[in-house]
């Protein structure tokens, strides 16, 4: 499988796992779960047929490791990110002491007023190191790594959830816990 093949196979599985089954007439459970022959039948239906080691190899080598099996390998579906309604089932846990956001200088006068919000999100995705949360940044342009007093956050009652690939999840930071501004 090409390497452009891999990134637009790869794409296609963020708009439709995250977003928009219906694009590619597939149904995700209340878990965001979908049957691994279904998205392979409908990936073969627009035209971008993928075996099912393609799509191992996808899901198992994606920088960010966007999507996750399930055990035994039937089930599919993207670990976080999702506008659609969708209960991942991570629960409530204890945040490090500091998380991270990367973002980019543009945002910086919404984010003093409002602090970080989910937009067309769930939540808001924090990174556990600068390092990671600078590369999420840079997606948009020269990257602002802000960061995140989680723990305080923690202590003052907002929950926070950890993703299977390691994105921390909260429903809002208000600027008050944020340094870099």
């Amino acid at each position: 499988m090409s390497a452009s093949t891999v990134k637009k196979a790869s794409r296609f599985l963020s708009l439709v796992l995250r977003h928009d089954p219906a694009r590619a007439g597939i149904v995700l459970d209340a878990a965001g779960w979908t049957p691994v022959p279904d998205l392979l039948a409908a990936l073969a239906r627009r035209g971008m047929a993928i075996t099912f080691d393609d799509l191992v190899h996808i899901v198992e080598t994606n920088d960010k490791r966007r999507f996750a099996f399930n055990p035994d390998r039937s089930l599919i579906r993207a670990s976080q990110g999702h506008s659609l309604p969708v209960d991942l089932g991570y629960g409530d846990r204890a945040p490090p002491e500091t998380l991270y956001h990367g973002t980019v200088a543009r945002f910086l006068p919404a984010i003093r007023a409002q602090g970080l919000v989910p937009g067309q999100r769930h939540d808001v995705h924090l990174s556990p190191d600068a390092d990671t949360a600078r590369r999420v940044g840079a997606r948009r342009g020269d990257p602002v790594v802000l960061r995140v007093d989680a723990g305080a956050m923690h202590r003052d009652g907002f929950a926070f959830r950890c993703s299977a690939n390691g994105v921390w999840l909260t429903a809002h930071v208000p600027a008050t816990y944020l340094a870099g501004l």
